[in-house]
């Protein structure tokens, strides 16, 4: 099979690997799609780790193509999309149902081959625990594929409290703060501000239905968020871009008592210089956020497809043979999300 294949930072390539057969307890996918991650240009930066020799890839949907001895609850045939991580399924995490969180975990596609291959061997930790889950037939493998940002978006939503009603400032319009306006607007949430210093991004933020859209380098977004909450600031504050001097005038944009979610990574040995009492005294909720539970992958699906303009997303396509070009656009802030996909995977 072919695959882009991870060596080293700034070094991808593509390359013929053994295709995988499975073993007991296992499943092969043949892959659909499998979209870019932020966390994954990272790692080409060398700002995370990742194994030399790994297929990158964990944002991944596919078609279930082979059963290895003893599997039960799928198929072959089913379309489905995988949640990524493997959990020791001991550790106090694990045993209150945060696998997520879990202190031993491993990844698909930084620990272990992920999607940006013709085929994908799904392990047998994964299939028992409920991480490949089922699509509908009506929702399309390179939408699905993004069920794990999408997922990951709505981890941080109910981290944060949003609900109807809730007004929300977002920090940074990529592709993930793109995701928080999409999902939030889903959950009801609103007033929705948007702030973004990339007009082009700026224009996608008005057209996906952002409240008010600011440009952090002539405007004044702290005036411009308290116009649009009766003075009172955001409820939830999402800081999407990995800078960490975007964090402290993210502290001026929440309500007392709000919540203020760094979403984004940030470079190794980043610090936050800021006034604590605006903490203390404000009873501000300072957290991050990472990954999501099996339970936020079920209910991402169930909602992907009635989400407006989630198909708009992925602005840059490539096959396998040109998967080193998705870093490369990444980089270059071309679009915004990024995606492999296989052609004719589900052809009907």
């Amino acid at each position: 099979m072919r695959a882009t294949v991870f060596h080293a930072p700034g070094k991808v390539t593509v390359e013929d690997r053994r295709t995988p057969q499975p073993a007991p307890g296992e499943v092969r996918l043949r892959v659909g799609a499998a979209s870019l991650c932020a966390s994954d240009v990272r790692v080409y930066r060398g700002e995370k780790h990742a194994l030399a020799g790994v297929i990158p890839g964990h944002e991944i949907a596919g078609i279930v193509d082979a059963l290895g001895e003893g599997v039960t609850g799928l198929a072959e045939g089913d379309r489905v999309v995988v949640c990524p991580i493997l959990a020791c399924e001991r550790c106090r995490f694990c045993l209150v149902g945060r696998r997520n969180r879990c202190v031993a975990r491993q990844t698909l596609g930084y620990d272990l081959d992920g999607g940006f291959a013709e085929y994908l061997l799904v392990p047998e930790v994964l299939v028992r625990t409920g991480h490949v889950l089922r699509i509908p037939d009506a929702l399309p493998l390179d939408v699905a594929a993004l069920t794990e940002p999408a997922a990951c978006v709505l981890a941080s939503l109910d981290l944060c409290g949003v609900v109807a009603g809730s007004s929300m400032a977002i920090v940074g319009a990529g592709p993930m703060g793109l995701l928080h306006l999409l999902l939030g607007r889903a959950a009801g949430a609103g007033p929705i501000v948007v702030s973004e210093p990339n007009p082009a991004r700026r224009a996608i933020a008005k057209r996906w239905g952002a409240d008010l859209v600011l440009d952090p380098t002539t405007e004044d977004v702290p005036k411009g968020v308290r116009s649009v909450t009766d003075g009172y600031g955001a409820d939830a504050v999402i800081v999407s871009v990995g800078v960490a001097e975007l964090v402290p005038p993210a502290l001026e944009l929440v309500r007392k008592q709000g919540a203020v979610n760094l979403f984004a990574g940030f470079p190794p040995g980043s610090s936050i210089p800021f006034d604590p009492n605006l903490v203390h005294y404000g009873e501000i909720i300072l957290t991050g956020s990472q990954n999501a539970t099996t339970d936020e992958y079920r209910r991402t699906i169930a909602l992907l497809a009635s989400v407006p303009h989630i198909d708009e997303v992925v602005t840059n396509r490539y096959d396998v043979e040109h998967g080193p070009q998705a870093y490369e656009s990444r980089l270059a802030m071309d679009g915004l999300k990024s995606l492999v996909e296989f052609a004719g995977v589900d052809a009907k």
